[in-house]
């Protein structure tokens, strides 16, 4: 009988994890680049400015996680995030945005996502973020993790009892810019869509909510930002 093999030693460190991100500011990503690639076992394999460039480029370098935004001009992010999950269930994703946690967090992990922080958090915190959803655990802050334990909605579920459960992603992130202050055109302008179809969405919003008014919809979504939910 042979003798069995000796098992291989590892003789060297491992390759860093590669990460793709999809951020459409030049200058915050580049930001993104030095701190991951500073990280040490973190490694930038590719990026994009918006969704068709990734899923273009996410397929050929096969990177371990996907950083994303959801306000990207065109496709937003939950819809890359849904499209790269039917591409590669194994694939991680975690959305890094300026939008309040307690409104989307829960939409992304639904969408198919990993985690979300926010855009605020220093970058030490985003780099334990990414190592965090890497090792296989879903990233959300304290405060929704909490909710959620308190029995909020699991992935694949839909709050729909709640009056913002009623809206899709895109007419949540209409509302989300109308509280921020932004008109139908710079809203547009952001999305890569038409005035008119922002309008025709707010119309839409405020029939979801049964909001009288466009001023009706603009308290709504000023409050919204203000608390965080509504």
């Amino acid at each position: 009988m042979k003798p069995k093999p000796s098992p291989v030693e590892d003789s060297g460190p491992r390759a860093p994890k590669r990460v793709f991100i999809v951020e459409d500011h030049p200058v915050f990503r580049e930001g993104l680049v030095q701190i991951i690639n500073d990280a040490g076992d973190l490694t930038v394999c590719g990026q994009a400015e918006n969704a068709e460039q990734a899923i273009d480029a996410i397929p050929g370098l096969k990177p371990d996680l996907v950083l994303v935004d959801i306000t990207l001009p065109g496709k937003s992010g939950f819809e890359l995030i849904k499209e790269v999950r039917a591409q590669n269930g194994s694939v991680k994703l975690l959305v890094l945005s300026m939008h309040d946690e307690a409104l989307y967090a829960d939409r992304v992990l639904r969408a198919g996502g990993d985690g979300y922080i926010m855009k605020q958090e220093d970058p030490e915190e985003v780099v334990h973020a990414i190592r965090d959803v890497l090792g296989g655990h879903i990233y959300v802050s304290e405060q929704v993790l909490a909710k959620r334990t308190k029995g909020a909605p699991n992935r694949g579920s839909e709050p729909t009892n709640r009056p913002l459960g009623q809206l899709t992603d895109a007419e949540l992130e209409i509302l989300q810019w109308v509280g921020e202050g932004k008109t139908n055109s710079e809203i547009a302008s952001q999305l890569h869509l038409r005035p008119g179809t922002i309008s025709a969405h707010c119309t839409q919003i405020r029939r979801k909510l049964k909001l009288k008014s466009t001023n009706a919809l603009i308290r709504y979504a000023v409050c919204m930002v203000e608390g965080g939910k509504a």
